[in-house]
């Protein structure tokens, strides 16, 4: 008894489905209407859009000799040394930052736009429509991490080209500004120092100068109480003449070598000579003060492949459209066949 119930249930099953696609069948022509339709509007949409074109420029890190005139001081001057991820950091932050874009938003894109435009549109509306013609692709971490490429579609090829090519150009030019700041400032920091140690060594010598003075005078009223004009001869054990140079035995060179001297030192107005670390120092401050990075001789990323004019553009997909054209008219072909079907059912 369940056997035959079930042969009478799928019979039943299989003539519902033939009687479906009997119905369709005689609603060919409504759905053949749709989807035609569709298919003329899907057409007219693929064929009547205007173009748009994409443009692409790669950047990556730069070379060690891209980047070697940041580093002119290093080492010898204990500036700080820049190496390429640092430098490249800092494109990178200025390629992806929203203030860049800003700034290419207002100088380049708004200008760029038919007046009425620009006039018509809210600035949020055309904010929003220049993040979608000015894109950035993310790197692929595993294979190349360090490569980003940016993106500009626009319906002039040659616009195209030109903005993706300008946008990198001005995260260049905002990058190497900002490492010639950093370079100057290095400059600047290592320059006060050298500075700071040139005032304390002449401050030094002028106290030292003082000093003998002092001691000199007193060693006069020495040598002159106990009528000692010229120098005596003195010998020690271990050789050692300090105590006659510098010391309370200087007295015993005489008055008369102990006038000349002090009339030199009371004389001398630069004591810049006798600092023995003097010239170095201003040897290393010269070459501070020379130090001039031309932003032609660095490069802060290498251009991975130069931006073409594209040819053909990537909007809009028109096999894609009129495909899904044919798709939809059909769908809502059948849709409407079975509404119709079912109102021709009732009228019976």
């Amino acid at each position: 008894m369940d056997y035959q119930q079930r042969n009478r249930a799928f019979d039943s099953d299989e003539i519902d489905l033939v009687e479906l696609f009997q119905s369709l069948w005689q609603q060919k022509g409504l759905i053949l209407a749709f989807t035609l339709v569709a298919l003329v509007s899907a057409a007219a949409f693929a064929f009547l859009s205007p173009p748009e074109y994409e443009a692409r420029a790669g950047v990556l890190p730069p070379s060690l000799g891209d980047i070697a005139a940041y580093n002119l001081g290093g080492g010898k001057l204990n500036l700080s040394e820049f190496n390429v991820s640092d430098i490249y950091a800092v494109f990178k932050t200025n390629l992806l930052s929203g203030a860049l874009k800003r700034t290419f938003f207002d100088e380049t894109y708004l200008p760029a736009l038919p007046a009425d435009k620009r006039v018509d549109t809210a600035q949020d509306k055309l904010w929003e429509e220049f993040n979608k013609t000015l894109t950035f692709k993310a790197p692929d971490i595993k294979n190349t991490p360090d490569y980003y490429e940016v993106t500009v579609e626009h319906e002039s090829p040659d616009l195209a080209a030109e903005w993706a090519n300008l946008y990198v150009d001005m995260a260049e030019e905002k990058t190497e500004q900002e490492m010639q700041q950093n370079v100057r400032n290095e400059i600047a920091a290592r320059t006060r120092v050298i500075e700071r140690q040139i005032d304390t060594l002449l401050i030094t010598a002028k106290k030292r100068r003082e000093d003998r003075i002092v001691r000199l005078r007193e060693a006069l009223v020495v040598a002159e109480a106990v009528g000692m004009d010229a120098p005596q001869v003195v010998t020690t054990s271990d050789g050692d003449l300090t105590p006659f140079v510098d010391g309370n035995l200087m007295y015993i060179r005489g008055a008369k070598a102990i006038r000349a001297e002090l009339a030199v030192l009371e004389k001398r107005e630069n004591d810049d000579p006798f600092v023995n670390e003097l010239r170095d120092l201003e040897k290393q401050l010269d070459f501070l003060e020379k130090i001039d990075v031309n932003p032609n001789d660095v490069s802060v990323f290498t251009l991975d492949s130069s931006v073409e004019i594209p040819e053909t553009p990537v909007k809009p997909k028109k096999a894609l459209i009129l495909a899904l054209g044919v798709i939809v008219g059909g769908i809502l072909g059948v849709f409407a066949a079975f509404i119709s079907s079912g109102f021709n059912s009732k009228k019976v």
